[in-house]
């Protein structure tokens, strides 16, 4: 098991999260990863590391098929508009790389910069898939896990309707 992985793995045994690992090649793009998702069952899933003018972080998790619309989210999320965050500024916040951004992740945010947001579309799967920290593995697990982990974390997750906005 890569080292990046050890604590990710430990805190779900710790929670009692039941999970499973699918090794694959490196992935970077939802397109890339479609003939895995192919033969892996659960909801698959798209990452984006925002950060609006104020410099307020976000951790969008999705459905990889949800649309979301980030010249308009700022007006739901009551902030200031919203880019794309650097990649020296998510490994700092969140322990990750392009490529790598996982609903996992937000376990790196200690000290509480960044702000989950999760699809209610994936909140509908039983089974969700999220890299483990990096890109060549998709952990699957229960939806109804994710707001355990959030929460261990220190994490309290917007829950939106993407399809509403």
């Amino acid at each position: 098991m890569p080292d990046i992985r050890k604590p990710l793995y430990g805190l779900l045994e710790k929670l009692g999260i039941a999970h499973t690992t699918h090794e694959h090649e490196a992935i970077f793009t939802v397109e890339q990863g479609a003939h895995i998702k192919a033969s892996l069952p659960g909801g698959h899933t798209k990452n984006l590391f925002l950060k609006d003018k104020s410099g307020t972080l976000f951790l969008i998790c999705a459905l990889g098929e949800t649309k979301i619309p980030v010249n308009q989210l700022h007006k739901v999320l009551d902030c200031k508009r919203l880019s794309f965050g650097k990649p020296d500024l998510m490994e700092d916040a969140l322990g990750v790389t392009p490529g790598s951004v996982t609903f996992f992740a937000i376990m790196n945010d200690t000290e509480n910069r960044v702000q989950l947001v999760l699809d209610q579309a994936l909140l509908e799967h039983e089974l969700v898939n999220f890299h483990p920290l990096e890109n060549t593995g998709t952990i699957a697990f229960a939806a109804d896990d994710m707001k355990t982990f959030a929460s261990a974390t220190g994490h309290d997750p917007v829950i939106l309707d993407f399809a509403a906005i």
